[in-house]
């Protein structure tokens, strides 16, 4: 039976290498495409605005964004603008933009969204996170209308974080497909 909303991956700074979870559920489902970006090293919001527009439009049905990282905050920043309809969106580990350990190159991602988003989303965050704290991916649930999600002791949320496939992730990501 095929997926009626298509899944769009959204990675952040410096894309999702191969062992990222990411990149992982890509290759395994064939209705799970990339959002693919110019330049992943030196991220321009406009650039990535416009990929995500382009990609989403493309969609043959309303989409669901799984986004990490930099990511996140394209995706909040790109509802407020858009007008095209997301199924919903799985958010993790956003970044904290007035953090120490936020990409310089990425500096054009702020001002952090401010408004709900008009789809259902999950922000996902870990306690130990070096570019966000989990407070700060509490507040932005609260701003984007998303439910909160701790997932412990994750770091990043990424390849270095060993989660291999995460398959509580997946759950997560079938709770927005329901």
């Amino acid at each position: 039976m095929s997926n009626p909303h298509p899944v769009l991956i959204v990675p952040g700074f410096g894309n999702s290498g191969p062992d990222h979870w990411q990149s992982r559920w890509q290759a395994a489902e064939p209705h799970f495409r990339r959002v693919e970006q110019q330049s992943w090293e030196a991220p321009h919001y406009t650039d990535w605005r416009h990929a995500l527009e382009a990609a989403v439009a493309a969609a043959p049905n309303p989409p669901i964004l799984v986004a990490h990282s930099l990511g996140c905050l394209l995706v909040s920043r790109w509802a407020e603008e858009s007008r095209l309809p997301v199924q919903g969106a799985l958010l993790v580990a956003p970044p904290d933009p007035q953090g120490p350990a936020f990409p310089a190159e990425a500096r054009g991602f702020s001002p952090l969204a401010r408004s709900a988003l008009p789809f259902p989303s999950l922000v996902v965050a870990s306690r130990d996170d070096p570019y966000g704290h989990l407070i700060f991916a509490a507040q932005c649930a609260a701003l984007w209308g998303s439910r909160f999600v701790d997932a412990g002791y994750c770091g990043h949320i990424n390849a270095d974080s060993g989660l291999g496939d995460w398959p509580w992730g997946r759950e997560l990501l079938r709770s927005l497909e329901a």
